[in-house]
């Protein structure tokens, strides 16, 4: 597991301005912009998705959030895990069901042994040339990304399935896969992300999750590892002491369809909730039609977009 740390991280500076959202009364400025440092073969960083997208969803456009590829693996002859006892494919597994004990959240290890991805910096690429169709286009894909190799068994470091998942995703949103293919061949995807590792590397970033939060004034925080979300909630508070819930989830049914993809965890998680109740409740919703269940992710049955959210804090 990724150690946890949490330091002061420098001066903040002014976020981006952001877009309003339906919700959203009147006009108002992010409190903190946050750098989420993630990886798509990052199993802790999908160990997180449960906190990180309750934390957006009800801090709304309070917060604002860009993605950073730290590029994991480069590849297994030059990849060392020491901490964690892992230098080879075969190692992962391990980990991996500990990360399932650990936070709840489903995943398949057995890719490690059937077709184990060689590197992540395709698929880091893969996320550089989506967010050339915008940061939640970018984000979408991502979460993509991480269903596929963490509960489907799909290899993201072979450039067919980077493009099937590009299809895929292009199928239920505007998301244009053409216009894909052409950025993932581009130099400027390559460009981004090694951008994106040497800011990781600047900041001496060198494990993930990580998190840091700029507030508007005042000093930043580096949040490193995996966190239940009061501790995310503590680190909020810390740099954004005037920030405060601007809605709560009160309903399985309506949540799931605001993410339009989701696991049981992440329903919990929102909600309170023990899994096995909300499985229940989910399932129910998926025998009226309400929703549909493909392997352990829920859809909305209406419109099954990987972005149907109405943008819950401002990408950029």
């Amino acid at each position: 597991m990724p150690i946890n740390q949490t330091v002061a991280y420098g001066k903040s500076h002014n976020p981006l301005d952001y877009t309003q959202t339906a919700e959203t009364a009147q006009t108002l400025r992010p409190l903190v912009e946050i750098t989420y440092y993630t990886d798509p073969l990052c199993s802790w960083s999908w160990a997180l998705e449960p906190q990180w997208r309750r934390l957006r969803y009800e801090f709304g456009d309070q917060l604002s959030c860009r993605y950073s590829m730290g590029g994991l693996i480069s590849d297994w002859q030059h990849f060392s895990d020491p901490l964690n006892d892992i230098n080879r494919p075969v190692q992962m597994i391990p980990q991996w069901i500990q990360l399932q004990q650990v936070s709840g959240m489903p995943i398949n290890e057995r890719i490690w042994l059937e077709d184990p991805p060689v590197s992540s910096y395709p698929a880091c690429i893969a996320v550089k040339a989506a967010e050339q169709q915008g940061l939640s286009m970018g984000e979408a894909y991502l979460r993509r990304l991480r269903e596929a190799v963490m509960l489907e068994q799909r290899n993201i470091a072979r450039r067919e399935v980077l493009l099937e998942l590009a299809a895929e995703l292009a199928e239920s949103t505007a998301f244009n896969s053409e216009q894909f293919q052409q950025e993932f061949d581009s130099q400027e995807a390559i460009n981004a992300f090694r951008e994106d590792i040497k800011d990781a590397r600047y900041r001496d970033i060198g494990r993930f999750p990580a998190l840091i939060m700029r507030p508007i004034t005042g000093r930043a925080i580096l949040l490193v590892g995996y966190r239940p979300y009061k501790e995310l909630r503590k680190a909020l508070a810390h740099v954004a002491p005037e920030s405060n819930p601007v809605r709560s989830v009160t309903d399985a049914i309506a949540y799931a369809s605001y993410w339009g993809r989701i696991t049981a965890r992440e329903v919990a998680e929102a909600l309170d909730l023990e899994l096995d109740a909300t499985q229940t409740v989910l399932d129910d919703a998926v025998e009226q039609g309400i929703l549909i269940k493909s392997d352990r992710v829920y859809l909305s049955s209406k419109n099954c977009t990987a972005n149907s959210h109405n943008t819950p804090m401002a990408i950029g």
